[in-house]
């Protein structure tokens, strides 16, 4: 999950799409493009729908295998690991890291721990410039950065981004998720008796003690835990799982991947800590009748939820029109009589252009008998661009009573790509 998240984050703001990046979002041009879509603020429904599908998708995931997502995906479980591995390639595994601190300052020490230190913060420089990377043209931000010619809001969040990567997988790292995520407190709601979580085999491994590997633990009386508190000095929280299920645990299984050491080494079986339920524990089932527990109705209807969801955003995006038009009356007048025994409202058209190449539009309205239009019927409106195009609309003056009268402006795209109708008024004097 380290390489897949980090080859996506780091990778996706390089890969090109046509003429410009795969993924970008432009603030100052208020246009997202994400590979062939590309989505204006006023699609603010799908990124809801996103959020919408992240939240299901997190119950779903927290009801079936506890905090998956916390051990194995969230960006400060990933950059921790990623700042520890370096800190075991330059200083050495956990005991020659304690053995040095507890030693005199020395100048190998001093080396060591700079280097450390400054591979930490390349690294989260290039996190924070990766990150600017998907709001600026990560091309356009290279070149800007080789030329010092950065913008004063591009330094900001390069280095405040490199600045919160630093901190917190450098030094704050497990108290993050001990005492600042919120997710670990409200997490025992999502949890019951058939979910997967890391769990000690009390009944298998108590009473606890050392002993010599050829030593028979049935004659000493005690169970398969040699109490070598490895899974504790593993654990990225600090927690002792034998000691019950905690809200600090993460679910990272780190204290099962060593136990399964120490009960090979031992010639025990493997599973003493392991990713198991409540009820299997207690009832000692095998892992078809754990799965089998897994599908109850519960997890079920949470599926049901969260694929009926991703299939109507799916749909919606396949039906989307790629253009989108709002419609302003102007505010210069309400109601102009004109030579000719005709009367004019005048509006302002936003035509949004969707779309990676130039499109042209056809205008219509319709709502009031012999209405029509003043201006001219074909608008062209460039790649992705928005356009403002003022629009008069008259009809006769006998046209109908005073008062106001809804309206519709039919928007074709000569291209076939689809028509909008939007709704507005036209005032009649009195």
């Amino acid at each position: 999950m380290v390489f897949l998240t980090q080859w996506v984050f780091y990778g996706l703001p390089w890969l090109q799409w046509g003429q410009r990046q795969a993924v970008l979002f432009d603030l100052d041009a208020r246009r997202f493009y994400i590979f062939g879509l590309v989505l204006y603020p006023q699609d603010f429904i799908y990124l809801t729908g996103l959020l919408v599908v992240s939240a299901l998708a997190l119950f779903l995931f927290t009801a079936v295998a506890g905090r998956l997502w916390c051990g194995f995906a969230c960006p400060q479980t990933v950059y921790t690991e990623i700042f520890l591995w370096i800190e075991h390639r330059i200083e050495g595994d956990r005991s020659a890291r304690l053995r040095r601190d507890a030693a005199p300052m020395s100048g190998g020490t001093l080396v060591r721990k700079g280097a450390k230190h400054l591979a930490w913060l390349l690294l989260s420089l290039w996190t924070g410039f990766t990150f600017v990377g998907y709001f600026t043209p990560i091309l356009d931000l290279g070149s800007e950065f080789a030329s010092s010619a950065l913008s004063a809001w591009e330094i900001f969040w390069v280095f405040f981004y490199a600045f919160a990567t630093y901190g917190n997988a450098g030094f704050l790292r497990e108290q993050m998720c001990k005492y600042m995520c919120p997710y670990a407190r409200f997490q025992s709601a999502m949890f019951d008796n058939d979910t997967l979580i890391v769990s000690y085999d009390e009944q298998r491994g108590e009473p606890r003690g050392a002993r010599s590997r050829k030593a028979d633990p049935s004659q000493l009386k005690l169970g398969s835990c040699v109490d070598c508190s490895l899974c504790v000095q593993v654990c990225p929280t600090g927690i002792d799982i034998r000691k019950g299920m905690q809200y600090e645990c993460i679910g990272c299984g780190a204290c099962a991947d060593v136990c399964d050491t120490v009960m090979d080494k031992m010639g025990y079986a493997r599973g003493l800590v392991k990713f198991s339920t409540q009820n299997a524990i207690a009832n000692g089932w095998n892992r078809a009748q754990i799965i089998r527990q897994v599908l109850r109705p519960r997890v079920l209807v949470y599926t049901a939820i969260l694929i009926s969801i991703v299939v109507a955003l799916g749909v919606s995006l396949s039906l989307r029109v790629p253009f989108k038009v709002d419609v302003v009356r102007d505010r210069s007048g309400v109601v102009r009589e004109l030579d000719g025994g005709m009367l004019e409202n005048v509006y302002r058209l936003q035509l949004m252009n969707a779309t990676e190449v130039n499109q042209e539009f056809r205008l219509a309205v319709h709502g009031l008998p012999a209405m029509k239009l003043a201006s001219p019927e074909r608008v062209s409106v460039g790649a992705t661009q928005s356009r403002w195009v003022a629009v008069r609309v008259q009809v006769p003056v006998d046209a109908s009573k005073s008062g106001s009268y809804p309206i519709h402006f039919e928007i074709e795209a000569l291209s076939g790509i689809g028509h909008v109708t939007e709704k507005s008024v036209f005032l009649l004097p009195r």
